[in-house]
């Protein structure tokens, strides 16, 4: 099905987004799925070509370009060209609207000309090791004292967490508010900082060389001018800009499921059983039908939401509902596809079982699927 929401300049962005997947990531890919994460060069290439931090002011690198297009874009073409392991979702998804919006003129001038350049890997620390989806009650504390903050704590499941430079950490600056979100802020921890260390690089089931680690903060002394944001208001900021990341992820699983059912209607054409095409049996035929119809109804809806969260009319609960819809519909899109590999779906080698294991993921973070729901249907009324 046609797609209509882009003009000429995102064709353009498109291409220079395929050419930089194709050639400075594509070659890697069992280099860096082997080792665990990605060479830090690939990110300053994705600076130099403009991939990374448009919607910055242009004093700083960017382009002064807030269009959620460009998001989808750059995740597409991830997907579309058999890419791995590269994080510039966490940047330009989750973490721009933090750094664009919630800096001061000073941050800006730190923190943004290297953001955009590629040379400061961002990453975002919410989930702790008891505290997940429940954000209002976790417990790593920043305390005041004189001219810093001193925070103590560990986080968990932290994307980019490897290679990050910078780490927004979700803490928790009063431990007397009256209710527990009503006490968070957010702070910026620089790499290097004295106390500041990293646990594990976390073995995980899929996107092996996406680096996910623990993060370890222990007495780490970080100036008040880290603190971005309302110092109290971390909860909203956060309740703020996680629909973006939401939609991005409904972006991945769009995506990700068109990349493939493009595998497998290659591979049903070129195997044969019985004589014929596996393509040519009824069973299978339908099956792919199936898919690529459901690929369109959400490529449809996740277009719809990328233009609404543009004109800035995206709910937080209907950016819930894209997440749940999208990655629902992507697991089965992947579970179908690897099927009909048959055995070779199992083997490692293809394409479409690493795309199977990285799929699974996509239900859990970001908030599960179960919070997804809660969160619509709250936005009901219920």
């Amino acid at each position: 099905m046609r797609r209509d929401i882009f003009e000429p300049e995102h064709d353009e962005f498109r291409a220079t987004a395929r050419s930089f997947f194709e050639t400075v990531c594509v070659p890697h890919t069992e280099e860096w799925e082997r080792r665990g994460y990605v060479d830090r060069e690939a990110w300053r290439e994705a600076g130099k070509l403009g991939l990374i931090g448009w919607e910055m002011p242009e004093e700083y690198g960017g382009l002064g370009i807030k269009d959620f297009r460009y998001n989808a874009i750059v995740n597409e073409e991830f997907w579309g060209t058999g890419a791995v392991g590269i994080g510039l979702g966490v940047q330009n998804d989750i973490l721009a609207g933090y750094f664009s919006e919630l800096t001061t003129d000073e941050q800006k001038k730190r923190w943004l000309p290297g953001y955009v350049s590629g040379e400061l890997i961002t990453a975002i620390a919410m989930s702790e090791p008891g505290a997940g989806s429940d954000l209002a009650n976790i417990r790593t504390s920043a305390r005041r004292d004189g001219d810093h903050w001193v925070i103590n704590g560990t986080k968990t499941f932290i994307s980019n967490g490897m290679l990050a430079d910078l780490v927004v950490v979700v803490c928790r600056t009063d431990p007397d508010a009256e209710k527990p979100h009503k006490g968070i802020s957010l702070i910026v921890v620089e790499s290097g900082t004295p106390g500041f260390s990293r646990g594990r690089k976390l073995d995980k089931i899929g996107q092996w060389s996406a680096d996910t680690a623990e993060l370890i903060f222990e007495d780490v002394r970080v100036p008040v001018d880290n603190l971005i944001g309302e110092e109290n208001k971390g909860f909203y900021h956060l309740m703020r800009n996680l629909p973006a990341e939401r939609l991005g992820i409904a972006i991945h699983a769009a995506a990700a499921a068109r990349r493939a059912l493009e595998l497998t209607v290659q591979y049903a054409q070129d195997r044969k059983a019985f004589g014929q095409p596996i393509g040519t049996f009824q069973v299978n035929r339908h099956a792919i039908a199936q898919m690529r119809t459901e690929l369109d109804v959400m490529q449809t809806y996740v277009d719809k939401c990328v233009m609404a969260v543009n004109s800035g009319e995206l709910t937080a609960d209907e950016a819930a509902g894209a997440k749940w819809w999208a990655t629902e519909t992507q697991w089965r899109i992947m579970d179908r596809c690897l099927q009909l590999h048959g055995g070779y779906g199992y083997i490692n080698e293809y394409e479409i079982a690493r795309l199977w294991r990285d799929a699974r993921v996509q239900r859990i973070y970001g908030g599960t699927n179960e919070i997804m729901l809660d969160i619509v249907g709250r936005g009901m009324g219920f």
